[in-house]
C-alpha cells in the first residue's frame, strides 16, 4: 500500500467503488480506496439488488433514474456486467397512501421516468399470477428490475484500477488526521496515508468515524432479513419486482426459479461488527403468508435459504452527500436507508463533481447536506421511503 495519495476513499462497497471510478474518470487517478475486508463485504454483498425509480422526493428519483441508464448499459459505459434483469416493477398501495401515491407518480413522470398508474385489469395482464383486488392504487415501471450489487462494485473497481487508481483490502480506516482545519492523512490498520482529500463512504461504520471527528450524526445501522423461496416454474414461471405496501413485503425473482422476499415494516438496530447474518425461522413464518397474499402460487414453494444485511438509516429516509463543514478536504457519502445500490452509479458521479468541480450538476443534491438535521430542514417523508430493497 502506498503511503500518500491525492484522494483516499474510505469504504469498498458499491458506493465507494463508484466514487473511485468516477474520480479516476475525471482525471483523479492518484486515488486510493481502503476497505476493512473484501470489496462488497458489507451492505453491498447483502443487498437485495432491486432497481426501481419510485420515490417521494425528486432527488432520490433523479439519482435512481440516472443510475438505471448506467446499469442497463454497464458493459459499454463502465465495463463488466451489472447483471441487470429487466422484469418491470409494480407497486401496490392501500387507500391511505393513495393521495401521496398519485403525487409521487406525477413528480416522477415530470422528470421523465417511465412509470404509470395501471388499473387492476391491466395489472392482471402484466402479472397474471398476481392477486390485485385489495390494492387501492397500482403503478408499473416497465424498465425496472434487479441487478447484481457485488458485480457492479467489482466492475467499478476493475475500471478504476485500469485508470490508475489503487485499492487496499483488509485495511480498515481507523481515523482521519486533521491539522489546521483540513485533512492531513487517513490512518488505517496498515499505516498512515498522507492526503489532503478524503471521502467517507463506509456505510454502517461511517457514524463511528464521524464521531471521532466530533460529529454525532443520526446514522442508525439496522439489520434487514431476506429469504429465498424456490418456486415451481410450471405454476409460476416469473414475476415482476414488487413493492407491496398493503402487506408490507417486497419481492423479486432471482434466477430461473427463486423469489427473494424482504420486509417493509420492521428493522432492528444492529452493531455492524456483531450481528446475526442468518435469517431466522420466525422471519420465514412471518413473511411467507404475506407474500402469498399477493402471489398465491408461492404457497406451494419451498424454503431455500436466507440471510441478513445492514442498512444505514437517517431520520428522513434520505442519504447524506456533502462536504464536512469545518474540515477542508473531507466529504461524506452515507445513510442510504436500503436504497443505495440502485442509486450508486449516479451517486459516484455527483460525488466526483462535488469533489472536482465544487458542485454537483448531474443531480441537485442540495437537500442532502449533513447540516439539515441540526437545522430541522429534513426532507419530506411518506410511504415511498419504505419501498426498499
Amino acid at each position: 500500500m502506498k503511503n500518500k495519495a491525492e484522494v483516499v476513499v474510505v469504504g469498498g462497497g458499491v458506493m465507494g467503488c463508484s466514487i473511485l471510478y468516477n474520480l479516476a474518470r475525471r482525471g483523479v487517478t492518484d486515488a486510493l480506496l481502503v476497505e476493512r475486508e473484501a470489496l462488497g463485504a458489507g451492505s453491498t454483498g447483502r443487498s437485495s439488488g432491486v432497481v426501481r425509480m419510485h420515490y417521494s422526493s425528486e432527488v432520490n428519483a433523479r439519482l435512481a433514474w440516472k443510475s438505471l441508464e448506467i446499469l442497463r448499459n454497464f458493459g459499454e459505459l463502465v465495463g463488466g456486467d451489472s447483471g441487470f434483469v429487466n422484469t418491470g416493477f409494480m407497486l401496490f398501495v392501500p387507500p391511505e397512501a393513495l393521495d401521496s401515491f398519485e403525487k409521487n407518480i406525477a413528480m416522477q413522470q415530470s422528470i421523465g421516468i417511465d412509470t404509470r398508474i395501471v388499473s387492476q385489469e391491466e395489472a392482471r395482464e402484466i402479472a397474471p399470477y398476481m392477486q390485485v383486488e385489495d390494492a387501492a392504487g397500482i403503478c408499473y415501471e416497465p424498465q425496472s428490475g434487479y441487478a447484481d450489487p457485488p458485480g457492479v462494485g467489482q466492475g467499478y473497481a476493475a475500471a478504476a484500477r485500469d485508470l490508475g487508481a489503487q485499492i487496499s483490502l483488509e485495511n480498515p480506516a481507523l481515523d482521519v488526521e486533521v491539522k489546521g482545519g483540513r485533512v492531513a492523512a487517513v490512518l488505517t490498520a496498515k499505516g498512515r496515508i498522507e492526503t489532503d482529500t478524503a471521502v467517507i463512504a463506509a456505510g454502517p461504520w461511517t457514524g463511528r468515524l464521524m464521531k471521532k471527528l466530533g460529529f454525532d450524526l443520526p446514522l442508525t445501522p439496522t439489520r434487514h432479513e431476506v429469504i429465498f423461496l424456490k418456486r415451481s416454474i410450471e405454476s409460476l414461471p416469473t414475476h415482476p419486482v414488487v413493492g407491496d405496501l398493503v402487506h408490507m413485503v417486497y419481492f423479486r425473482p432471482e434466477g430461473p426459479d427463486l423469489t427473494l422476499i424482504g420486509d417493509m415494516d420492521v428493522e432492528v438496530e444492529a452493531d455492524p461488527d456483531e450481528y446475526d447474518q442468518k435469517a431466522g425461522m420466525d422471519f420465514v413464518e412471518e413473511m411467507w403468508p404475506r407474500v402469498v397474499r399477493r402471489l398465491p402460487a408461492l404457497e406451494e414453494a419451498e424454503y431455500f435459504t436466507g440471510y441478513a444485511g445492514l442498512y444505514t438509516n437517517t431520520p428522513d429516509g434520505h442519504p447524506i452527500i456533502d462536504r464536512v463543514e469545518g474540515i477542508e478536504g473531507l466529504y461524506i457519502c452515507t445513510g442510504f436507508n436500503g436504497h443505495g445500490f440502485k442509486e450508486s452509479p449516479a451517486v459516484g458521479i455527483v460525488v466526483s463533481e462535488l469533489m472536482v468541480d465544487g458542485e454537483a450538476t448531474t443531480v441537485d443534491i442540495s437537500t442532502l447536506g449533513m447540516g439539515r438535521f441540526k437545522a430541522g430542514t429534513l426532507n419530506p417523508i411518506n410511504y415511498a421511503a419504505k419501498v426498499i430493497g
